[in-house]
């Protein structure tokens, strides 16, 4: 079973047990849980739980990070006169293999403001997304992906 599902249910039983269903003692018992499970990972032989999870975590501040940036680059160009933007089309080599990493790949890119996934090759070996700002250099918008937003969700799927 998945480790976080545990630690979710370890939650709820902290609740049941507690006697009260806020916020915050979900918390209490979700963070009880993590430590739970942190002390008895020799015995699962599963997956590296903790790190997971921490990587999960810096996924998601990464992501919030590229989506207040890009908000904020979009909306300074919806209010300045004239277009500072130059747009095109990017391909994108995927290291990404199964369905699911390379769908939440696309969503995470469609969802960044100025990026927008169109297609993925018939191999499923590229990913075709439109850029807004491609300021200089092409290979820098792949970079940016690549080393970026693919890196750090491989770390966390697989």
């Amino acid at each position: 079973m998945n480790l976080f599902l545990i630690n979710i249910m370890l939650a709820l039983i902290w609740a049941t047990v507690t006697g009260e269903f806020s916020i915050g003692n979900l918390l209490i018992g979700f963070v009880l849980g993590y430590f739970i499970l942190l002390i008895i990972r020799p015995v699962l032989h599963g997956p590296d739980y903790a790190s997971n999870f921490w990587r999960a975590i810096g996924l998601l501040i990464y992501f919030l990070g590229e989506l207040v940036v890009s908000s904020l680059r979009v909306a300074a160009d919806v209010v300045k006169p004239g277009l500072s933007m130059k747009s095109g089309v990017v391909a994108i080599p995927l290291d990404a293999k199964t369905d699911i990493e390379i769908t939440m790949l696309a969503n995470m890119i469609s969802l960044t403001p100025g990026t927008l996934s169109l297609d993925i090759s018939d191999d499923c070996s590229k990913l075709y997304i439109h850029a807004m700002y491609i300021d200089t250099d092409v290979d820098a918008v792949r970079n940016d992906v690549k080393k970026g937003m693919e890196k750090r969700l491989l770390k966390v799927v697989r």
